[in-house]
């Protein structure tokens, strides 16, 4: 018996595990382990388990139709996943076991532990790259080192790939007979206070779905993406990235989507395409950083000096920010859009993490944290190297004197203030002329019912170049 475990890899197309588990005569099970306490200890977002266990139902529901019955097993903590692993490859006669490679460090710490136990058992177990386009470690320096900066990286990651290719494997075909498939509806197992296991109707699981938002992207907004991906009252981007981080697509199926669409493959920015393509490699750039640089998982910083930065943790700040009361429109808007969906533009993410760390001067982490326990698409290595990006502690050439002005993001990218207006009500009936700067006007009106700017933005900046020039000095 060969056993395939899925992990963050929910779909059976492009899929390398299941297809190595499936390469032979013998027979097939599936696996997918669910850890509350763990997911909650990883601040995992309950829609995100929501939408994942959604999916893990439409899948056992298409492994059944293949003839692979999918197991589900509630562990909860991934210390004691070894013993559990062990005891159902003795239940059921596993030899093999296939999955696709974690890329956290706590993930990689259970996978060895696993590894150990089922060598005991003499049960073989394979790891493959199903995360990646290219496996962690290929995109290295002439030093072999990997890259810092993400420009030179994009410029190697492109090369290796003209010099590696790839191929997208397709679903395996019907191993047997359909088997009966128990929805988790039904297994009280499952419950975890997480309500109705069916996801936020904004996003329908399934691998047809997420191919029909890749190609309806492609199709209709990936020629004008480059002009309309910033603008978050647009329908400017793919919002694929709850199906990318789950594993519902993969990022291989992605480009080869987009060489498809295209006729080719883009290869700088003056080629149609590239802008987007060039995203798909940030997110290969911030997976390779947390495979190769394990501290990365441990909290800290990509560049271990600024550890020593002066960073505030002010509950009563933090909590404005959370809540969306910090007096400036574009971040208030932002933050009751994430609180109320579970998703945010990713300008809108660049802007407010900006606020938090160079306005209000506040850890970092406690804002990637949170973002962690509100988003959909929530996934380490993205989150973590956007927040490290924006604080100015990450992979980054020029990093500290980057201080994003929220106004005039706020003028530049939601001009109108359609964005604006429909996330904070206050300002609903506001002309666009004031709604980037709504206090005089409101004052003017008698209203008191959106809060004063928390900071001063020009001072705030000032105070943050300062914090760090002083850690140079030191």
């Amino acid at each position: 018996m060969r056993l395939v475990w899925f992990r963050n890899d929910l779909r059976l197309s492009d899929n390398p595990a299941l297809r190595h588990g499936c390469a032979s005569d013998e027979p097939v099970a599936a696996l997918f382990i669910i850890s509350p306490t763990q997911w909650r200890q990883h601040k995992m977002a309950p829609i995100r388990q929501r939408f994942i266990l959604a999916q893990v139902d439409a899948l056992g529901r298409e492994l059944a139709a293949l003839g692979i019955q999918l197991h589900l097993l509630r562990v909860e903590t991934f210390a004691e996943v070894p013993a559990a692993l062990a005891d159902l490859c003795r239940e059921l006669g596993v030899t093999q076991l296939y999955a696709n490679q974690a890329i956290e460090l706590d993930e990689q710490r259970r996978d060895h532990a696993v590894t150990a136990a089922l060598a005991e058992q003499e049960v073989g177990c394979h790891w493959l790259n199903g995360c990646c386009v290219l496996p962690p470690g290929r995109v290295l320096t002439g030093g072999r080192e990997m890259f810092k900066v993400f420009t030179p990286f994009s410029r190697a990651w492109l090369k290796a790939l003209d010099e590696d290719g790839f191929v997208i494997h397709r679903a395996p075909a019907p191993l047997g007979d359909s088997l009966p498939w128990q929805p988790l509806a039904e297994r009280a197992f499952v419950d975890e206070g997480l309500g109705e296991l069916t996801p936020d109707p904004r996003w329908p699981v399934g691998e047809a779905e997420a191919l029909r938002r890749l190609h309806a992207f492609l199709e209709q907004g990936v020629l004008g993406y480059g002009e309309t991906r910033d603008f978050p009252a647009l329908a400017g981007t793919s919002i694929l990235s709850p199906y990318l981080a789950a594993g519902i697509v993969s990022p291989r199926q992605c480009v080869a989507a987009l060489q498809q669409r295209l006729g080719g493959r883009p290869q700088s920015k003056a080629q149609p395409g590239f802008v987007w393509l060039n995203e798909l490699i940030w997110r290969e750039f911030y997976r390779h950083l947390l495979v190769l640089i394990p501290t990365l998982s441990m909290n800290r910083p990509f560049k271990p000096e600024t550890a020593a930065l002066p960073w505030s943790w002010d509950p009563d700040a933090f909590a404005a920010w959370c809540e969306g009361r910090t007096g400036y429109p574009i971040v208030d808007a932002a933050m009751r859009c994430l609180n109320a969906t579970g998703w945010m533009h990713n300008r809108l993410r660049m802007i407010v993490a900006s606020f938090l760390t160079k306005d209000l001067h506040i850890h970092w982490r406690l804002g990637e944290d949170y973002f962690m326990s509100r988003l959909i698409d929530g996934d380490l290595a993205a989150n973590n190297g956007g927040w490290q990006w924006a604080a100015g502690t990450g992979a980054d050439a020029a990093p500290y004197f980057r201080v994003f002005n929220p106004t005039t993001q706020g003028q530049r990218f939601d001009p109108q203030g359609e964005f604006i207006r429909t996330w904070v009500s206050e300002l609903a009936d506001l002309p666009a002329t004031h709604v980037h700067q709504p206090h005089d006007w409101l004052r003017l009106k008698g209203r008191q019912d959106y809060p004063a700017p928390m900071v001063d933005h020009a001072v705030a900046r000032v105070r943050a170049i300062e914090m760090f020039r002083d850690l140079e000095k030191q």
